[in-house]
């Protein structure tokens, strides 16, 4: 069975870094892109960032830009996000989710990536 367990949230203040990884198995990792999604209360799922398969090429929506930093391990099966400079409205749970095909998990893709995981909350207090 393919597998994405989210870890690494909790509650940070404004201002703090939280490191959140998503660890894949029951597929071949360095033939699939990743990308990090995150839903608040009461708000649309959006994408947040994202890393292709093939030359690790990255993406980001506007508003995290500067502040996050995605990353993947493909020893390790792992993509983690790095995020700093938090903000309350960074508040969410966030989701990694997999797929072949690079734009289907990037910040603006507009298809359902294949696979997801079970998400990890997010909590920015001011």
């Amino acid at each position: 069975d393919v597998q994405l367990q989210a870890s690494g949230g909790g509650l940070v203040q404004a201002g703090g870094s939280l490191r959140l990884s998503c660890a894949v198995s029951g597929l071949s990792f360095d033939e699939y892109s990743i990308g990090w999604f995150r839903q608040a209360p009461g708000k649309e799922r959006e994408g947040v960032s994202s890393i292709s398969n093939i030359d690790h090429r990255t993406a980001y929506a506007d508003s995290v830009k500067g502040r996050f930093t995605i990353s993947r391990d493909n020893a390790k099966n792992t993509v983690y996000l790095q995020m700093t400079s938090l903000k309350v409205e960074d508040t969410a749970v966030y989701y990694c989710a997999a797929d072949i095909y690079p734009a289907v998990v990037a910040p603006k893709g507009t298809l359902k990536p294949t696979y997801w995981g079970q998400g990890t909350q997010v909590t920015v207090s001011s």
